[in-house]
């Protein structure tokens, strides 16, 4: 077992290269961007989203419709980074399947993943190795993605989502559900070392 810091990377016998399976992730955008900015408009409406001063008599219409215009925009664009983070964490739950299976399939891997051998690796231990390999993810935080992903089984449409999930509690929802998943593996968990791993990120 190596230590850095205070970290502990499991031992695995040789010094070669070893391929993980491909992390396929799907793009998020949605096929009817008119439906769902149609949504957002009766989420700005619904959530009474306009301050009342606003609707007083002396304000321009023109104005509240723009100020009205200007939230669904705001509302589409956090529900895209929404579906961006939860495709990204759908994939990676995948591929965490995958390479289980992939150990489970090599000798000299077969044990890493046993909790009653120490030091082992655990599903939490595939998040820390992406983000350890600084896979590209074009802005996009890989445990807040997996967060989301344990949240939602699939993704839900804009209408069916709060203004303040989308603009304030989907960080701190996805944390919470991040954390608890990781800390639901059987203490101590090592990590998989970086060096030893290839990782190929396939965009569908």
């Amino acid at each position: 077992m190596d230590i850095v810091g205070d970290r502990k990377f499991v031992e695995i016998p040789g010094d070669s290269m070893l391929e993980l399976p491909p992390l396929l992730v799907h793009g998020g955008s949605p096929a009817r961007m008119d439906r769902v900015m149609d949504m957002a408009t009766r989420v700005v409406e619904q959530e009474d989203m306009v301050p009342t001063l606003l609707l007083d008599e002396h304000v321009n219409p023109h104005d509240v419709e723009r100020r009205k215009l200007d939230m669904a925009v705001n509302l589409v664009d956090n529900y895209l980074g929404f579906l961006r983070h939860w495709h990204w964490g759908d994939g990676i739950v995948e591929w965490i399947r995958q390479c289980e299976t992939t150990f489970e399939l090599r000798p000299e891997l077969r044990c890493l993943l046993r909790p009653d051998v120490w030091p082992h690796a655990g599903r939490s231990s595939f998040v820390r190795l992406l983000e350890d390999k600084a896979v590209p993810t074009s802005g996009v935080d890989i445990e807040k993605a997996v967060g989301l992903r344990l949240t939602f089984r699939q993704t839900p449409p804009i209408g069916m989502m709060s203004d303040q999930f989308l603009f304030y509690l989907n960080r701190q929802i996805a944390d919470t559900a991040y954390h608890a998943w990781s800390d639901m593996n059987p203490e101590p968990i090592s990590s998989l070392p970086p060096e030893r791993f290839r990782v190929e990120v396939v965009t569908m």
